[in-house]
C-alpha cells in the first residue's frame, strides 16, 4: 500500500517555510534586517535553538546573511539578475534604454491588468496612498521625491498583480533604474509641464485600478510609457544637438 507513517514537522522547518514565503512574496526585501533573535523567536513562538537551525539553513542556501555586530539580513537575492558586464553595456548604449522602456510597457501593462482583477482591496488602498503622496510631492516641486514615489507607485502595482516571478524580475529592473543605469529619472521631473503630465498619467492609472477596470488600467500604463519613451527620445536628441552646437561655437571662437 502507498501509505507512509506521518511524522511531525520540526519547528525549524516551519520557520524556514515562513521566512522563505516572506522573501518569495517580496514582503521581506533584499538588505532588510531581521528582528533580534529574542524578538523573532517570541514572534514566531519557537525556541531559540529551533530559530538558529532555521537561520543556519537559510544562510547556507544564500537567502540570509549574517553581518558581524549588525545582525541577520535578507541576502541580495536580486544581485545575480544581470552580470556587472551586462549592466555596464546597458549604461553605455541608448538602445538598451528604449528596449527597457518597451519591456516595462509590456510587463507593467500586464501587471496593471492583473492588479485590477486580482489585487485585494488592501493592495488598491496602498496604491492610492502612494498616489496621494505623489500629489503632495508634486506641490513641493522636489524632483528627487517625485522620482522615488514614481518607482514606489509602479512597484506597488506589480506587487498587486500577485505574480512572484514578475515581482522579483521587475524589482531587479527597478533596482537598476534607481542606480541610474538606464537614465536619470529626476530630469523628467524638473520640467513643470512634463511633471504635470506625468501626474495626470499616474492619476489615470490609479483611477483604472481603483475602478477595477483592467482594460483602462492597462491602457493608462501603456500611454504613460509611450509618453516616457517620447520624452527620453526628445532629451537624447536635445543633448546631441547641444553637443553639436557647442562644437560650432567653439569653432567660431577659434577663427
Amino acid at each position: 500500500m502507498p501509505f507512509q507513517k506521518i511524522e511531525a514537522e520540526k519547528l525549524s522547518q516551519s520557520v524556514i517555510r515562513q521566512i522563505e514565503l516572506l522573501i518569495l512574496r517580496g514582503i521581506l526585501q533584499p538588505g532588510e534586517r531581521l528582528p533580534s533573535e529574542r524578538e523573532l523567536s517570541d514572534r514566531l513562538g519557537v525556541s531559540r535553538p529551533s530559530l538558529r537551525d532555521a537561520v543556519a539553513d537559510l544562510q547556507a542556501r544564500g537567502l540570509l546573511i549574517s553581518r558581524p555586530n549588525a545582525g541577520i539580513f535578507v541576502a541580495d537575492v536580486l544581485g545575480s539578475a544581470f552580470s556587472p558586464a551586462l549592466v555596464g553595456l546597458f549604461a553605455l548604449h541608448d538602445e538598451a534604454v528604449f528596449d527597457y522602456l518597451s519591456f516595462r510597457r509590456d510587463m507593467e501593462g500586464l501587471a496593471a491588468d492583473r492588479a485590477a482583477r486580482l489585487g485585494s482591496d488592501t493592495d488598491l488602498r496602498l496604491i492610492a496612498t502612494i498616489f496621494a503622496k505623489m500629489e503632495a510631492a508634486h506641490q513641493k516641486r522636489d524632483p528627487s521625491d517625485e522620482a522615488e514615489l514614481d518607482a514606489s507607485f509602479h512597484m506597488a502595482i506589480i506587487e498587486a498583480s500577485h505574480n512572484v516571478v514578475m515581482l522579483h524580475m521587475m524589482r531587479s529592473m527597478y533596482d537598476l533604474l534607481r542606480q541610474g543605469v538606464f537614465y536619470n529619472r529626476q530630469i523628467m521631473f524638473r520640467n513643470r509641464t512634463t511633471r504635470d503630465q506625468l501626474l495626470e498619467q499616474h492619476r489615470a492609472i490609479n483611477t483604472g485600478l481603483q475602478s477595477r477596470d483592467p482594460e483602462a488600467a492597462r491602457r493608462a500604463v501603456e500611454a504613460h510609457m509611450d509618453f516616457v519613451q517620447a520624452a527620453m527620445q526628445d532629451q537624447i536628441r536635445a543633448e546631441r544637438n547641444e553637443t553639436v552646437a557647442r562644437l560650432r561655437l567653439d569653432h567660431e571662437h577659434s577663427r
